[in-house]
């Protein structure tokens, strides 16, 4: 009985080390990922987090930080090949779903398809377009409390002219159904997706 014990104990502590290693490599990840002025730094996050899924391969949040960092660097690059960029990011993505499918990755989905749409919109919106307004009708689904499905429906009627059904007034109850949703949010765990809040309220703003 205390031989079983023992084995009991030791796997319980065995399990509490590799949870505080995957914890403490995601925080590392997310204080580089929050602190990045260049898109070096930025790639270098997305790696890292990369490093982390390809470790950790039950686990879809490391896949998911590392599409999102990649997604950025094709903005903060003015010259970057947004479809090169996009093809890593989906690529991510595939595999953070593959794990598990909800409404953050969906979120996830339309910021890649509307960045691959900005490379030509005039001929990409059909395509491209569609793809983001599936994303985020599946992300809603999933959870309709999520404020960030709010606050990028908002921001794609927002940069939408007018005459194509956007424009401030359009974008305007978006962004504030999610700053609304904000004020309540509370994110699954301390690793868990939390950005969007400093961006639906500027959304706001520039609606009014």
């Amino acid at each position: 009985m205390k031989k079983i014990l023992v084995i009991v104990l030791l796997f319980c502590a065995g399990q509490l080390t590799a949870q505080s290693k995957y914890e403490a490599g995601m925080q590392k990840g997310l204080e580089q990922l929050t602190s990045t002025k260049t898109v070096e730094d930025m790639s270098a996050a997305s790696a890292f987090f990369e490093r982390i899924a390809d470790a950790e391969k039950d686990k879809w949040l490391p896949y998911y930080y590392a599409a999102y960092a990649n997604y950025i660097t094709g903005w903060m690059n003015p010259k970057a090949d947004k479809d090169k960029v996009a093809e890593k990011s989906r690529d991510l993505i595939a595999k953070a779903e593959s794990i598990e499918k909800n409404s953050e990755i969906y979120c996830l989905h339309q910021m890649v398809a509307i960045q691959q749409m900005t490379v030509d919109p005039m001929t990409r919106w059909q395509t491209y377009g569609a793809e983001a307004r599936k994303a985020l009708d599946d992300a809603k689904q999933a959870d309709p409390n999520n404020p960030r499905v709010y606050y990028l429906e908002g921001q794609t009627l927002f940069k939408t002219p007018e005459a194509y059904g956007g424009g401030k007034a359009a974008a305007r109850k978006y962004a504030e159904k999610s700053v609304e949703l904000f004020k309540t949010f509370q994110p699954a765990s301390p690793l868990h997706p939390v950005w969007g809040k400093a961006e639906a309220e500027k959304l706001l703003a520039d609606c009014q």
